[in-house]
């Protein structure tokens, strides 16, 4: 009886290990750090990275625009005249100053 028992371990043993290094293998090409769910993950951040890169973008272009307008000979007048009036609270001598109390909660 001892020898039939011995005899099947060893015949088991070798099958039974393969199976675990397939199965450990097989959940990590899953769930690894590099696996396909950390492969999906990977995707969805490089779309949201892109959006904010996309977003990052088009407010400095905005900014420059702003910046390009300030500068040099080619000062936009319009813009001069509002950046001074809300920085040095002015207003025009044909202007009405309407108050407006805080917003009701």
């Amino acid at each position: 009886m001892g020898r039939l028992l011995l005899r099947w371990i060893k015949a088991i043993t070798l099958p039974a290990a393969c199976a675990l290094v397939v199965a450990f293998f097989a959940w990590h090409t899953i769930n690894g750090d590099r696996g396909l769910e950390a492969q999906e993950r990977r995707a969805a951040e490089i779309i949201t990275a892109r959006a904010e890169l996309t977003r990052s973008q088009q407010e400095r272009d905005a900014l420059e625009r702003r910046v390009r307008g300030l500068r040099g000979d080619r000062i936009d007048a319009d813009q001069l005249d509002e950046r001074a009036r809300s920085l040095l609270n002015f207003v025009g001598r044909d202007e009405i100053i309407v108050p407006v109390g805080p917003p009701r909660r």
